[in-house]
């Protein structure tokens, strides 16, 4: 902020919802009661229109929407240039490396007792 001059990017902020496009009403009214702030809804994003709400604040906000609603588990929030992303998380299959082992003969067992 050179001057004083606020980017308008800067009190634009978006939140990309992913694939969780079903949480859209949920998020906006969580914004709306924990930042009191005007949340508009365009196309597949929410913009917050403030200028006294930084991006860390508002990805802090949507990470705490994430955890409240359970999603913590399959999902992750990052900050992308004036936009908070909520990401899916990359699931891959654990794969057994090592097929277990018949137990080793005991010393009474290989000596036939």
């Amino acid at each position: 902020m050179l001057f004083g001059h606020k980017n308008k990017s800067q009190s634009e902020l978006q939140v990309d919802l992913g694939d969780l496009q079903n949480e859209k009403e949920n998020l906006t009214s969580f914004l709306q009661l924990h930042l009191k702030v005007s949340v508009s809804q365009v196309e597949d994003k929410l913009k917050v229109d403030s200028e006294t709400v930084s991006l860390p604040e508002l990805q802090h906000v949507v990470n705490k929407f994430v955890y409240h609603r359970d999603l913590n588990n399959t999902h992750w929030v990052s900050a992308e240039g004036s936009t908070v992303k909520i990401n899916k998380l990359k699931v891959t299959e654990k794969k057994e490396k090592y097929e277990k082992e018949q137990p080793h003969q005991t010393a009474a067992q290989s000596w036939g007792l």
